[in-house]
């Protein structure tokens, strides 16, 4: 049986982690941003199929490219943190089957179904976006997720000719805790969960 994480393990991932909107003036690594994908990997999704992908925003002139998608209440945060991540389902995700699901051929079932494309990528890179966060903060890092840009017009900038469709973008780096409002509220178990 696996051990459980200590108090400061379980800190790190959830009790003490925070949502940050502003960032100290220290870099992320492309090793680091390299090592959390390598971590989020191995979380489960629907027979491996494993839609998301990643495009790391880091570079001033890519940031440029990234503003005009972006919210208005997202823009000094985003143009601040040292990464930017645009996480993305891969559309044609089915066509990884034959190597990442050798067992059964499911690309088939996968094939002119609509509907089942989009529900399993959005469902699915979901689940590793969750992966995503737990990851870069298992590695030091503090993350700012959010939704607040146009999926439309970054998808045509940074995805033209790709099956790819954005999902959120997470922004990354060493959050400045001066900055930080107080933490909100969550509901109680009995609030949010039943037990049958």
């Amino acid at each position: 049986m696996a051990e459980a994480l200590t108090d400061t393990g379980l800190d790190l991932l959830f009790r003490s982690a925070r949502t940050y909107t502003a960032w100290l003036d220290k870099p992320v690594s492309d090793g680091t941003l390299r090592d959390i994908y390598d971590l989020l990997r191995w979380g489960p999704t629907s027979a491996n199929c494993s839609p998301l992908r990643i495009v790391y925003i880091k570079s001033l002139e890519a940031k440029e490219r990234l503003r005009p998608h972006l919210s208005a209440g997202n823009v000094d945060k985003t143009m601040a943190a040292p990464a930017t991540a645009i996480l993305a389902q891969d559309m044609a995700f089915y066509d990884q089957f034959p190597r990442l699901f050798p067992h059964r051929d499911l690309r088939s079932s996968f094939l002119g179904k609509d509907d089942l494309i989009r529900d399993t990528a959005f469902r699915n890179s979901s689940l590793q976006g969750g992966y995503f966060i737990l990851a870069a903060r298992a590695l030091g890092l503090d993350c700012g997720p959010m939704s607040g840009f146009n999926n439309k017009t970054l998808d045509a900038e940074f995805f033209p000719n790709r099956p790819f469709k954005s999902n959120f973008i997470c922004n990354l780096g060493y959050g400045d805790k001066d900055k930080l409002r107080p933490r909100g509220p969550r509901l109680e178990f009995d609030e949010a969960c039943n037990v049958l």
